[in-house]
């Protein structure tokens, strides 16, 4: 009888873990699902925190590169070498490319700084999903 109960308190134990552990673990899903989302209220943000210090005229990255990520119109117009976002394809938006470090090491962003989390990201590039609309 001892070990059947012993059998159950571990099974519960595991039960118990392996709730908590998809309660606590972040999810890609939980980040930026199928939400509609904004420019204002969720992209911005995003740049206001880990961007526009460099990215905003006077900054580093525009003096480097033109972007101005102080505004959506400034985001919008890109870079002196081109544009930064294709509105409804994430996967072929240069800003995706240097976000996700699937560019070389001296173009990642935030250059020099920590990659930006996968909610984040993942909010972004459902935004430019969506369509990049200034919303």
């Amino acid at each position: 009888m001892r070990k059947q109960h012993v059998a159950l308190a571990a099974a519960a134990l595991v039960g118990l873990t392996a709730i908590s552990a998809n309660v606590t673990m972040p999810s890609r899903l939980a980040c930026a699902a199928e939400a509609v989302i904004s420019y204002a209220e969720d992209v911005a943000p995003i740049f206001r925190g880990r961007c526009v210090s460099c990215h905003a005229p006077g900054g580093q990255g525009y003096e480097a590169s033109g972007l101005d990520l102080t505004s959506y119109a400034g985001l919008m117009k890109g870079t002196r070498y081109g544009p930064m976002i294709v509105p409804g394809d994430p996967e072929v938006s240069n800003l995706m490319r240097l976000l996700d470090w699937r560019a070389s090491a001296e173009l990642r962003m935030p250059h020099g700084k920590k990659k930006l989390s996968v909610c984040d990201r993942d909010a972004i590039r459902a935004w430019i999903r969506q369509g990049a609309k200034d919303n």
